[in-house]
């Protein structure tokens, strides 16, 4: 059964502030059921700032935004994550504030330039992909901007300073809070971002399939094909004519995979824009054809129909996006569709499947099962 969403409320203690914020909070998102302390940190230090037009990186559910919209002549949220970019938006609209939300892979793509970047680097966030979020903030910031980093030393308070010092043309600490430090850089005159991400490319085969498939940072198995998702390649059959969707495809292999193995239809969707454009590359590389949407669980394909979904889901983002994922898989499959899902030996997932009507085994590996469901 899906719960209702998790709802927090921020009281204001400053001046010219509404007197509370409320926000809509759910699974699949980083704290869900209380404020950052890095995000607060931003609001007390920046409230009373000349902001001017504002970005929020990784706006998660949009404290940082919605409170300071308030403070500054314009915001634009942005997210890698759908799931994140419309709680943003909900909790803008609810709170009656104007900010634009957008869901980007990189930030260097935005439009104009921007006066102030408050951003707090989510914990899991792997280091080199949040300096490459800072460097490329900086880069849209307009000369003599501020960008404002909140981070602890758990998540690379020390390294963000460094790097900071060698890009910006001025670093100080602002302020601190419960082990979290606020860092404000200015941008220099002229900004050319480093790179601090380096794209992969691995080149595994699959049931005789050869596949070039672009990895990033941050993205799942980034390492190179994990076990569970080539057990479910090797165990789904796909025929010539078929419209297959590969549901939460991170970087594509078995999207790039359906592809060449048949003459079929083949669209990929994930939450996360870089995993994304990871999978429109891996598409490339493998000279695969298929149509990448980035969208929240099914809402980018809920009306389209498919004889295959394949799916690797990701069971660490809670029980709500699996159960929204299952039951979308369901509604999109054609009356003798077949979902084709992988799990590690130990879950179930059973309380996901009620929509389908069939659930069965197909092939048990050394640590993954894949199952089969249809309506």
């Amino acid at each position: 059964m899906r719960r209702a969403p998790y709802e927090l409320a921020l009281e204001s203690r400053v001046s010219g502030a509404r007197p509370k914020y409320r926000f809509r909070t759910a699974d699949g998102v980083v704290s869900k059921r209380s404020f950052r302390t890095p995000e607060l940190l931003l609001l007390e230090s920046l409230w009373d700032r000349d902001l001017g037009r504002l970005l929020c990186p990784q706006a998660n559910y949009g404290v940082t935004g919605v409170v300071l919209a308030d403070a500054a002549a314009a915001v634009e949220m942005t997210e890698t994550s759908a799931r994140a970019a419309r709680l943003c938006e909900r909790n803008a609209g609810e709170n009656g504030v104007e900010a634009s939300v957008s869901v980007v892979a990189d930030l260097t793509t935005l439009e104009g330039e921007f006066d102030t970047v408050a951003y707090a680097p989510k914990r899991y966030a792997p280091l080199a992909v949040g300096k490459q979020r800072v460097a490329n903030a900086l880069a849209v910031l307009r000369p003599g901007g501020s960008a404002y980093v909140a981070a602890s030393k758990e998540t690379g308070l020390a390294r963000y300073e460094d790097q900071l010092r060698d890009v910006a043309a001025d670093v100080t600490s602002v302020a601190e809070r419960d082990g979290y430090r606020l860092l404000e850089a200015i941008r220099p005159e002229t900004f050319d971002p480093p790179s601090y991400v380096t794209p992969r490319t691995r080149r595994p085969t699959v049931d005789g399939v050869d596949l070039a498939l672009a990895t990033v940072p941050g993205v799942f198995a980034a390492g190179g094909l994990d076990d569970g998702t080539r057990l479910l390649a090797e165990a789904s059959t796909v025929s010539d004519g078929d419209r297959v969707l590969d549901l939460a495809c991170g970087y594509g292999a078995l999207g790039a995979y359906a592809s060449l193995a048949a003459d079929c239809e083949v669209w990929l969707s994930d939450d996360d824009a870089v995993a994304t454009s990871c999978a429109e590359r891996s598409l490339r590389a493998s000279g695969a054809t298929g149509t990448v949407v980035t969208a929240d669980c099914l809402t980018g394909v809920a009306d389209r129909t498919f004889d295959r979904v394949l799916c690797n889901p990701p069971t660490h983002a809670g029980g709500d996006v699996l159960s929204e994922l299952f039951a979308g898989a369901r509604d999109v499959l054609a009356p003798d569709g077949e979902l084709a899902f992988v799990r590690h030996r130990e879950l179930t997932l059973r309380e996901h499947l009620a929509p389908f009507g069939d659930v069965e085994t197909r092939r048990t590996g050394r640590e993954h099962v894949v199952r089969t469901a249809t309506p």
